[in-house]
């Protein structure tokens, strides 16, 4: 077995919207300092991944997996399952949101042997060393083991200031293969952690509290630099749980990007409330930084749905500004909004179509993003989802499906949730969205779409979503005129240490 090779695993997220792991590119840094040999084998852009993960591990140290709640489960339980099976001996490690959110649950899987809460950067070198060494991870911070079939927690770990993490491994990232898959070369960069706004359904306090903390400009600016031109990348999504707390240094960012004159396209994350502080001649100057799309939660356009979601901080008004702002300014205002949030009817539900419908009319480069409410583990909101009803996972298998649009809700259920999804699909095609991904549809099947854009519309102004023949056109011109799928393969990188 070699003593300094490290196998890491990335389920699939999705396919549309493939690129670099960036919790993985995270940790991974620490471990090529020291000295070991990092293997990434992401199923996104690996046929055979399991086979793949195998061979990789034959003279690995242990696996490690990173994930989120959700589908992302269902292969990361195969890998571990098959790599335990094959591999008795090597631990199997996970982390990421799920497994820093639900600790406890993560680790009784028989198949997993240690889990990471929080920021891994420094946990996970602490526990590969101890790996390598044959010894216990007790007392390495934020992490939990097995020992005798016991459970076993270490203290917690302090979060570190962003700026005293070390940059990002990128070079470990097959950025050709990504964009094989989803039709664009692009990457993810964090500038900053966490939001000090409180909404009920978030489980950021969860990870990483309430403490915003960031790079300074300049150290933004010149590792943004870099990545770009040295991976060519044309897009790159900043997600920033918040990327305007700081009004002064998101400025000072997008000054600094257009005295370096590199163009590429960006996007951001802010909440609308954030957004309208800045002057118009404030955002065009960003949008002449590359900003090209800023995504915010709308959530609702019920104020009564807003006041349940902790959301008292963000006027309606607020959406309509934004919209305007960035707008005359030339960047796409984007945005999230939540169906069947606990507390929300049927007329609350309307006054959240009306201001879809207005703003989209009024400003059409507008886009909408809408899900059906999950109460994830560790948002303020769970305990009140438990009260209504809400089944919770008992088991880490048990979370695969944890989806809404896999799932029903209590209160949102039968021919009331068909209807909330029915009208879901009409509000996708009566206005144009803009995927990361590469547009590839069929000319026939685009044609399909604009043709019942316009019954669409109709259709949500007047509620009416009764003999949907609009959408049955839609699945047909799919089924008939799929898009083309890409052949993938990822390369095998260097682990030499890169630094930014």
């Amino acid at each position: 077995m070699s003593a300094k090779k490290i196998v890491f695993f990335f389920p699939a997220f999705s396919s549309q919207e493939a690129t670099a792991p960036l919790g993985i590119l995270a940790v991974s840094t620490p471990l090529v300092r020291a000295g070991y040999e990092v293997r990434i084998v992401d199923s996104t852009i690996t046929p055979n991944f399991r086979q793949r993960v195998l061979e990789e591990l034959d003279d690995a140290l242990c696996l490690a997996v990173s994930l989120v709640t959700g589908p992302m489960i269902r292969e990361t339980v195969e890998i571990a399952r098959a790599a335990k099976d094959r591999y008795p001996a090597k631990p199997v490690i996970l982390g990421g949101w799920h497994p820093s959110l639900l600790p406890d649950q993560t680790l009784a899987a028989e198949y997993v042997d240690i889990v990471v809460k929080g920021q891994g950067e420094d946990a996970l070198l602490e526990i590969v060393s101890c790996i390598e060494a044959g010894e216990s991870p007790k007392g390495v911070a934020g992490t939990g083991y097995k020992q005798d079939g016991r459970l076993l927690f270490n203290p917690a770990r302090p979060l570190k200031p962003i700026r005293e993490l070390p940059p990002k491994a990128y070079h470990l990232a097959d950025f050709d293969a990504y964009q094989r898959v989803c039709g664009r070369r692009w990457a993810m960069y964090t500038s900053s952690l966490a939001c000090p706004f409180n909404c009920s359904y978030c489980t950021n306090d969860g990870v990483y509290g309430r403490k915003w903390n960031a790079l300074d400009a300049d150290q933004v600016v010149e590792e943004v630099r870099d990545l770009v031109t040295r991976y060519g990348l044309s897009l790159l999504w900043v997600v920033d749980d918040n990327f305007l707390v700081d009004r002064e240094r998101a400025v000072a960012i997008a000054d600094g990007l257009v005295r370096r004159g590199v163009r590429f396209d960006w996007s951001i994350q802010a909440s609308t409330n954030l957004v309208v502080r800045l002057s118009v001649a404030e955002l065009k100057l960003l949008r002449r930084a590359g900003l090209s799309q800023v995504s915010q939660g709308a959530d609702s356009g019920s104020p009564k749905v807003l006041h349940l979601m902790n959301k008292d901080f963000q006027k309606i008004e607020t959406v309509y500004e934004a919209a305007r702002k960035l707008t005359e300014a030339g960047i796409r205002p984007s945005f999230n909004m939540i169906f069947g949030f606990p507390g929300e009817g049927e007329a609350e539900r309307r006054e959240s179509i009306r201001l879809i419908m207005n703003i989209c009319r009024k400003y059409p480069g507008a886009e909408f993003w809408t899900n059906i409410f999950t109460p994830y583990p560790g948002a303020p909101v769970m305990q009140r989802a438990f009260e209504l009803g809400i089944d919770v996972p008992k088991t880490l298998e048990g979370w695969v499906d944890f989806f809404p649009r896999y799932t029903t809700l209590p209160w949102l259920k039968g021919s009331a949730h068909r209807r909330v999804q029915i009208m879901r699909d009409y509000l996708r095609i009566a206005f144009n969205r803009v995927p990361i991904g590469g547009a590839r549809r069929h000319p026939v099947n685009r044609l399909v779409h604009e043709a019942i854009a316009r019954p669409a519309r109709w259709r949500l102004d007047h509620d009416s979503y009764a003999a949907p023949l609009e959408l049955w056109l839609k699945n047909t011109a799919n089924r008939w005129f799929p898009p083309l799928k890409a052949k993938v393969d990822a390369h095998q990188l260097s682990t030499e240490v890169v630094t930014c």
